[in-house]
């Protein structure tokens, strides 16, 4: 592999790692006001483009202040509650042959912890929630993809390509299994553009992984 070919590597997992942690970013908490001026620095809002995310011109005439507020009310009804809404836990969406599922702490919960811990990485000290939240799963995702493109860099091909197939049976094992299913549920009950483009975007986006994992992990 010569250095053109592994510096488009390196470029690519970088790329794919940042988009990991845009999606872990978006579900993990509210939008705050640092997050929103992120979104809506126009050099951002070209790369949600190239993604396939476009907002309505309307979205951001709202102050930051009312904009913040509107977002964090649709967060809290669309993943917090009270009341019905959409655990972001995929434990609740998994569908298991002969296993639980629909309900918090079911076998995929312990699943993943298991997955990311046995990988190498470590749940953070403070994290006191459950381990199998939608913004844990990108998490893991953002970190692997960005050794992987560590690993291109140092030219540690074999490495990179162990990376690869970590991401590959995570997203086969896990991620594609749910992730299709809770983004439709955030489309449908979504009130703002916002989660209907930000859940559009993660379902599109792990299937597109998933294809181009089975290419690259043979």
């Amino acid at each position: 592999m010569n250095e053109t070919e592994l510096q488009q590597k390196t470029n690519e997992a970088s790329h794919r790692s940042n988009v990991y942690g845009l999606l872990a970013a978006v579900f993990g908490q509210e939008v705050n006001s640092d997050f929103l001026l992120q979104i809506k620095d126009p050099q951002f809002l070209g790369v949600l483009s190239e993604l396939g995310v476009e907002f309505q011109d309307d979205f951001f005439k709202k102050s930051d202040t009312d904009l913040i507020e509107d977002l964090a009310i649709e967060y809290a009804k669309l993943f917090l509650g009270p009341g019905k809404h959409i655990s972001p836990h995929e434990s609740v969406h998994h569908q298991r042959q002969g296993g639980k599922w629909g309900q918090l702490w079911g076998d995929s919960t312990v699943e993943v912890k298991k997955f990311i811990e046995s990988a190498g990485f470590e749940y953070q000290p403070e994290y006191k929630g459950i381990p199998d939240h939608i913004s844990v799963e990108f998490e893991f995702m953002q970190q692997v993809t960005l050794s992987e493109a560590r690993a291109w860099k140092d030219e540690d091909k074999e490495q990179a390509l162990y990376c690869l197939k970590i991401e590959k049976k995570f997203i086969e094992e896990h991620l594609a299994c749910w992730i299709p299913v809770f983004c439709e549920k955030v489309i449908q009950q979504a009130k703002l553009p916002f989660y209907r483009a930000m859940a559009g975007l993660s379902r599109k986006f792990t299937e597109f992984e998933r294809k181009e994992l089975i290419k690259e992990v043979m």
